[in-house]
């Protein structure tokens, strides 16, 4: 049997979870190298930098990550979702390079290039393993 082809509101749920984690990450990085190191010893020192603006976005963009992420894991089998998440490390790496400025060796770009490779053997297979419907879930549908 042909799998499903996704809808649009699919596709657009798999846009959330692969931007939202980079962006949440590159926010929270660029906010807290905007304050002196923090221990664990000082917990209230941790409390305060969660109010900071660009920490305060990231944590907003990794709820956002996570609500699209537990989305796309009802309707399709985690195999399929997490290349989703493995492609968001191109990401995180073009916006630190361009963004925040750092410097990205060349293993770290080839790293990222296989990583993308990979994703791209994995999203040409189907999003959802057809399961067997147990007899008492068939027998309650009729």
């Amino acid at each position: 049997m042909a799998q499903p082809k996704l809808s649009p509101w699919q596709y657009m749920i798999l846009a959330l979870v692969s931007i939202c984690a980079p962006l949440g990450d590159t926010c929270l990085s660029r906010g807290m190298t905007r304050l002196p190191p923090i221990s664990l010893n000082h917990p209230g020192t941790l409390i305060a930098a969660v109010f900071t603006p660009w920490i305060a976005v990231g944590i907003a963009l990794l709820i956002g990550f996570f609500a699209s992420y537990l989305t796309a894991l009802s309707w399709a089998d985690l195999t399929y979702v997490l290349p989703a998440t493995a492609f968001g490390n191109v990401i995180v790496a073009l916006l630190s390079r361009f963004w925040l400025h750092e410097t990205i060796s060349w293993q770290r770009w080839a790293g990222i290039v296989l990583i993308t490779v990979g994703v791209g053997f994995v999203a040409q297979g189907p999003a959802l393993t057809e399961r067997p419907v147990p007899a008492v879930e068939q027998e309650q549908a009729s």
